[in-house]
């Protein structure tokens, strides 16, 4: 069923939004994520794809890339059984919790810039290992178990990644864990 909706401006929109770019990118990446290779190496060949491939923010309409003041949005793309493509929107200082994955990832900043802090555990305790700043069209890849990380807007502006997961995430998340940062004293 399509829903139509009348805007303020009686102008009538029907079925989900146009995403320029988006049916060649999933065709581009579906051998990939479909492969029988490890998941690093999958999540590698997938950042690949996303360089060559060079998607925009086009790919979300002018509401979702304004994100929200109540925390950083993710919207669903596309899915199926083998991959998932989620655009996520981050308003100035949004940042996600302490996490890792359930599966391989690879995304790319198409927009602003971020900052991912990693992580490590250190006895039972999480360690800060590394920051990473990402400016836009920078892409990367990370798989279970070496992917703990928090990751935060460090821009003035809004930013925009396009992340590929390695499973089919309509009815869940990627996230495996969430983990509190103890400060010794």
């Amino acid at each position: 069923m399509t829903e139509q909706l009348t805007t303020p401006a009686d102008t009538v929109r029907s079925g989900p939004p146009a995403r320029p770019g988006l049916a060649e990118l999933v065709a581009r990446i579906r051998p990939h994520a479909r492969g029988q290779a490890a998941p690093h190496t999958i999540a590698e060949q997938v950042a690949a794809v996303l360089a060559e491939t060079e998607p925009d923010a086009d790919l979300l309409t002018v509401a979702e890339r304004a994100g929200s003041p109540d925390g950083y949005t993710r919207h669903t793309l596309h899915t199926e059984a083998a991959f998932s493509v989620s655009a996520v929107v981050w308003r100035p200082g949004q940042v996600t919790e302490i996490h890792d994955h359930l599966v391989w990832c690879s995304f790319k900043v198409l927009q602003g810039a971020e900052t991912e802090t990693l992580y490590d555990i250190d006895g039972d305790r999480l360690a800060e290992i590394g920051e990473r700043h990402r400016p836009a069209g920078s892409v990367s890849a990370a798989a279970p178990p070496d992917d703990i990380h928090r990751v935060r807007n460090t821009s003035e502006t809004v930013a925009i990644t396009l992340h590929v997961y390695g499973a089919d995430l309509s009815n869940g998340t990627s996230v495996r864990r969430v983990y509190e940062q103890r400060h010794d004293r």
